[in-house]
């Protein structure tokens, strides 16, 4: 039997769901609020790996930093020391760095702390910002490789 059936002639009744509104625009801003969460989080992780992955700097050589510096950038630079390039100037130390595989160097202005271990032919990094095409050490970021600690001692076993 229909439901319309039952009703007398000319009486029409609407029919009403339960009340369902109120879940329903609750469930509908749920929704919403997911969403835009979800989306905020995968913003969010892009944003960190791009970060972690840009930070990083590589370290190049005098030939490579010849090619790609530009004025204000900032730069690891790698190489050996000069042999004769090593001149002091009041607080300012200015040495060349060498490619190791090309005969091309940099030379570089630097002031702060100097490694004991700094010299001629010595494997160095530093930090170097371009300033017209003179590089500038950034201060206290001399380092110095030390490759005696990772040759075999003399007389080890092999």
């Amino acid at each position: 039997m229909n439901h319309v059936e039952t009703m007398e002639e000319g009486e029409r009744k609407s029919f009403t769901p339960p009340q369902t509104g109120k879940i329903f625009v609750v469930g509908w801003i749920g929704a919403v609020m997911l969403a835009v969460a979800l989306t905020a989080a995968l913003v969010l992780a892009g944003a960190l790996i791009y970060v972690s992955f840009s930070a990083g700097r590589d370290e190049l050589t005098a030939s490579q930093l010849l090619k790609r510096a530009h004025y204000g950038g900032q730069y690891i630079l790698a190489g050996t020391v000069l042999d004769g390039s090593i001149h002091q100037r009041g607080s300012s130390l200015r040495f060349s760095v060498r490619d190791p595989k090309l005969h091309v160097a940099v030379p570089v202005s630097y002031s702060g702390i100097v490694p004991d271990p700094f010299g001629a032919g010595r494997a160095v990094l530093v930090d170097v910002t371009d300033d017209k095409g003179r590089f500038v050490g950034q201060q206290n970021s001399l380092t110095t490789k030390c490759p005696s600690k990772y040759q075999a001692a003399s007389g080890s076993y092999n």
